[in-house]
């Protein structure tokens, strides 16, 4: 099994889901973990437990859409842990709905934390990367943002941002300092379904979830591959999907 021993890794929205599944594999894998999301309790017990394994974790609570907290989760790494190697930007939501429903209030949360909460965490981690001499960025995107489907054009729209933000860091960082990874995931059996605002759709996407969805580790796994490369090979990005999704 390949290593990450002596690898930082921050991770956001790491109390459920891709970010849980991801923090116990990199740390099972001999990273050390920082996780971070608003709830303290739920990532205190998941790095309990990573730790009780014999990993090495700590926690941060941290709200992406605050540019101070990144920074913080930034700080709280290079403190346990004397630097930082990755940034996994996993935090996102996805109330999604038809555009015609004119749900304004979700599309704003939606670009504040799919977008800006991943532009808070380049900008907290870029300085200490550039610092360092080394670093790498990785985000979940989405395969939805490949092939935009009914009701989730904001969605979609916030995810390809992300993307294109990548393709522009990547061109800026051809010095080998800073290293990008975009990961696209299609369905994958997380409580994401939880944060959609139309009933109807939360429901469809429930029903695939459960009809079709692979596990949260399948992700990690994916994110783990792109890190443990060495420092010349770039993994600029993965889709992950179901066999069975079109």
């Amino acid at each position: 099994m390949p290593s990450l021993h002596g690898k930082i890794v921050a991770i956001t929205g790491a109390s459920g889901g891709i970010g849980e599944a991801t923090a116990r594999l990199l740390a099972q894998r001999g990273a050390a973990v920082v996780l971070s999301a608003r709830r303290s309790e739920r990532i205190d017990a998941i790095a309990q437990d990573i730790r009780e394994q014999g990993g090495r974790a700590a926690t941060c609570v941290v709200d992406v859409t605050k540019a101070e907290d990144l920074r913080r989760l930034v700080s709280t790494a290079i403190d346990r842990f004397g630097r930082i190697d990755v940034l996994v930007n996993n935090a996102g939501i996805a109330p999604i709905s038809p555009l015609a429903d004119l749900d304004t209030e979700g599309w704003s949360a939606m670009i504040d934390v799919n977008l800006r909460g991943t532009l808070n965490g380049i900008a907290a981690a870029l300085p200490a990367f550039r610092e360092q001499g080394s670093g790498h960025l990785v985000s979940i995107v989405s395969v939805a943002g490949l092939t935009v489907s009914p009701s989730m054009a904001v969605y979609a729209a916030t995810k390809n941002a992300v993307r294109t933000v990548h393709e522009g860091l990547r061109k800026e960082s051809t010095d080998g300092v800073v290293r990008t990874t975009a990961i696209s995931p299609g369905y994958i059996r997380t409580d994401l379904a939880d944060s959609m605002a139309d009933p109807h759709v939360r429901e469809q996407t429930r029903k695939n979830m459960d009809a079709m969805g692979i596990p949260p580790a399948a992700v990690a796994r994916a994110v783990a591959f792109a890190i443990e490369q060495p420092a010349d090979v770039e993994i600029g990005e993965i889709n992950v999907r179901p066999t069975v999704q079109a």
